[in-house]
């Protein structure tokens, strides 16, 4: 990998994608869908959790802006706690390790907890978070994620929700970054390797 430099990611808007460096990010999955799926799944946690008060987890950074969607989507008394994570720094590929940034402030103990993740690939953070969890005495623990790559797992973790599977490609926006920029796209860039569109 290449050494990252902050130049690198001066990002060149175009009609077919966006260019950053010398890779090109072509549309993927437009705004309208993912606001479409969050509606759905809203939906079917709002009637799976009826009568119960979740906590939902967001595992920041990237979770931020699909948790804030999504919570919007839920009809049921709920609260919402942050885990921070890291594995990924600057680079597209996993550094295979999580550190722990930000712990939890509610206590979990007898709750109903929702883990809310952007992006499940090797499944490592969702093992990470299981084993915190394992901790504690919740009353129960389901994860929701954005998206899934489901030939990229590692982990046998389970996905309860999920708002689209994806094959094993980098992928910026919707709360997804390229070092630590780009997430405040509303539509999901998928990484072309050949600079033509990928159709979702």
């Amino acid at each position: 990998m290449p050494e990252v430099r902050n130049d690198q990611f001066d990002a060149d808007y175009k009609e077919n994608g966006i260019r950053i460096g010398h890779d090109l990010f072509v549309p993927y999955i437009t705004e309208e869908k993912i606001m479409m799926r969050v509606k759905e799944i809203g939906k079917q946690i709002s009637e799976d959790y009826k009568e119960k008060s979740p906590v939902f987890i967001g595992v920041l950074n990237g979770a931020f802006i699909f948790l804030s969607d999504l919570i919007k989507n839920v009809d049921i008394d709920c609260e919402i706690d942050f885990f921070k994570l890291s594995s990924y720094g600057d680079e597209k590929i996993s550094s295979g390790k999580v550190k722990l940034i930000k712990e939890l402030n509610c206590d979990v103990n007898g709750r109903h907890l929702i883990i809310v993740e952007d992006i499940v690939d090797s499944g490592l953070s969702i093992k990470f978070i299981e084993e915190l969890i394992a901790n504690f005495t919740p009353a129960s623990m389901k994860v929701v994620s954005l998206l899934v790559k489901p030939n990229s797992l590692r982990y046998n973790v389970k996905i309860d929700y999920i708002g689209f599977e994806i094959p094993s490609k980098f992928v910026i926006g919707y709360g997804l970054d390229y070092a630590q920029k780009f997430r405040n796209l509303s539509s999901i860039y998928v990484l072309s390797e050949d600079g033509e569109q990928i159709k979702k």
